[in-house]
């Protein structure tokens, strides 16, 4: 963490060489967000908990804070930065294995432009993850919840990142090197940073294309086992109203030492149908599917892994520009009985109606 607070004493330092102090108020923006919600679980967990492999809104039967977060944001021409500190059951279940001194920090990190005719950066420190299409922040996602592929996949990174975008807009792209899978501190006894690359293409307003990997070992030198991860999605505007997201994300990890070599693979389709029946009310339709037999993200100790489709419709009203009003109706079904019903059975199926209230400021 020390580096990461290094990084950004540096490169705040270099504001008054990149822009003029008249211009810093107009740089400087400070916002928050909050989101409550509610989870009615039918399953009746006697722990109040949602399914293990659940991360976001993971509270059952009971009103929780999902994310409270304050931001202070830094953007000029030659310097930008960004630090957000948070609570709530997303940041208790996320950042769990870091030390409690990391486990607020939702954003801390720093970037230089490194030309003046193009538009090409070096950040580092504690970023949002640049694999999948959904966010921490929940109202910038189509659904309430967070789908299998997001919750099973990092939501944020620690590490640097070059990235270039074109003149005209439409290419981006990144390369990374990480501290690991999901981590701000690296795994104890890793020696060997991770790396990673997104490329996004967007030809126009109406469509985006995006391709982004992870490639790294997140156990010790010790217990290496490589892990190859690779998520592709598209965004579409169909029209007015009709909006499409398609997204599949696949992995690989080497198996432990003694177990004859190879790779375990796991993987996950999603497709989500966005309905805008007016600027304040839309409707989201999602389909998704996630498999890792061999346990290698979601473990089970069951005979098939973990193969489990999911279901759900999202309705979305704007109340006014900050605040929105969501629910959600979310069933779950998998091939074994992995879920536990009222603390008596396991079961193979999880039905839940959730509701939250999202306020941006």
């Amino acid at each position: 963490m020390n580096r990461v607070v290094a990084v950004w004493v540096g490169l705040l330092s270099l504001v008054p060489l990149a822009t003029r102090a008249e211009e810093m108020p107009q740089a400087l923006t400070l916002s928050g967000y909050v989101e409550s919600y509610y989870v009615r679980d039918f399953n009746d967990p006697p722990n109040h908990k949602r399914p293990y492999f659940t991360y976001s809104h993971n509270r059952a039967n009971d009103l929780s804070i999902n994310l409270a977060m304050v931001k202070a944001n830094l953007n000029t021409q030659r310097v930008r930065g960004n630090l957000a500190l948070a609570s709530g059951t997303y940041m208790r279940a996320n950042y769990a294995a870091e030390p409690k001194d990391l486990q607020n920090i939702f954003e801390a990190n720093a970037g230089i432009r490194l030309s003046a005719n193009h538009d090409l950066w070096l950040d580092a420190g504690v970023m949002p993850s640049h694999l999948g299409f959904e966010s921490a922040v929940g109202i910038e996602n189509w659904t309430l919840t967070r789908g299998l592929m997001a919750e099973n996949s990092p939501y944020f990174e620690t590490g640097a990142k070059l990235s270039y975008t074109s003149d005209d807009g439409k290419w981006m792209t990144s390369g990374l090197v990480l501290n690991g899978w999901q981590r701000i501190r690296a795994p104890q006894g890793n020696t060997t940073p991770s790396i990673g690359h997104q490329l996004t293409y967007k030809p126009n307003n109406r469509v985006t294309l995006n391709s982004s990997s992870f490639i790294g070992n997140d156990k010790s030198d010790r217990d290496r086992q490589m892990r190859y991860f690779h998520d592709f999605y598209g965004i579409f505007t169909l029209d007015e109203q009709w909006s499409l997201i398609t997204a599949f994300d696949i992995g690989a990890e080497q198996k432990p030492a003694g177990e004859g070599g190879g790779y375990n693979v796991w993987l996950a389709p999603a497709v989500l149908v966005k309905y805008q029946y007016s600027p304040q009310f839309s409707m989201t339709g999602r389909w998704e599917y996630y498999q890792d037999k061999q346990g290698v993200i979601i473990s089970t100790g069951t005979p098939h892994g973990f193969k489990t489709m999911g279901y759900s419709v999202n309705a979305d009203y704007k109340v006014c520009p900050r605040v929105t009003l969501r629910a959600e109706v979310r069933q779950l079904q998998s091939r074994d009985a992995i879920f536990d019903e009222s603390g008596q059975r396991q079961t193979d199926h999880n039905l839940m109606a959730a509701t939250a209230i999202a306020v941006q400021f």
